[in-house]
């Protein structure tokens, strides 16, 4: 426990990785994006995969706990790569906020802007490539869909509390993963935080649409506008549980612990 970091030292790593966040050239914050919305197609594909491979002959469920097992991977292959969801853009950069710049705000509105467009424009190239016939193996485009469709037959206060919950529980990952050095501590508590995701089928606005884009393309029976909608309700929910329950009380917890 003595090598375990304080509050307010992750607080100031966060700050400090903020506000470097804040100050990037847009080619670069579009380029870490499109390479987060390709590590959740990565995630999704071997979810699908897993579950089509242990569907039939072990049932369902224990095929979905196996899938999310191997989802997990997506978050692996972003906090190794560097990669960034939108979600990720809560705590770090409201972080980097605090010299009182007022000029970063237009920054971060920026980030919000482009880290979500960009998340699911470059999820949604890999899409194209991989619902192309006979890419993937038999069994798997249905995997997928079913993932989908679990997701659309919730109703709307589901939704959004959904959607809470899984923003509160990538910004709270992020907190840990700032507070780590170790990249094998880093990449654990991802993998752990994908599964729960995963398993859950929790409403995350970059999953979430990226895994609703895929199952479209494979013929699920829910409109487009379905997958617009939810993700403008996703956000909502997200930021909710991202910034309100985590990020308030991450930062208020390590800027009271420094200035004590």
């Amino acid at each position: 426990m003595s090598d375990a970091p304080t509050p307010e030292e992750i607080y100031e790593r966060t700050k400090e990785e903020g506000e470097r966040r804040l100050h990037r050239p847009v080619l670069e914050e579009m380029s870490t994006a499109i390479a987060a919305g390709f590590d959740i197609v990565a995630g999704i594909t071997i979810l699908g995969l897993l579950q089509a491979q242990f569907v039939h002959s072990m049932g369902l469920s224990p095929a979905h706990v196996l899938g999310s097992i191997g989802f997990g991977v997506a978050f692996v292959f972003l906090v190794v790569g560097r990669g960034e969801l939108f979600t990720e853009n809560f705590l770090v950069p409201i972080a980097g906020l605090d010299n009182g710049q007022r000029h970063l705000w237009r920054r971060l509105l920026k980030l919000w802007t482009i880290s979500p467009v960009f998340n699911v424009l470059g999820g949604l190239v890999v899409i194209f490539v991989l619902t192309t016939h006979g890419v993937l193996p038999n069994g798997s485009a249905h995997a997928i869909v079913h993932s989908a469709d679990v997701l659309h037959s919730k109703d709307v206060l589901a939704l959004f509390m959904s959607a809470i919950f899984a923003g509160a529980l990538m910004t709270a990952m992020t907190w840990f993963v700032e507070g780590q050095e170790s990249v094998g501590v880093r990449a654990a508590v991802a993998w752990i935080v994908g599964f729960v995701i995963a398993l859950g089928y929790f409403n995350h606005v970059i999953v979430e649409t990226i895994e609703l884009i895929f199952g479209y393309r494979f013929g699920a029976h829910y409109p487009w506008t379905f997958i617009v909608w939810n993700f403008f309700l996703a956000t909502a929910g997200n930021m909710v549980g991202g910034i309100g329950l985590v990020t308030l009380n991450r930062l208020t917890q390590g800027k009271s612990r420094r200035s004590a």
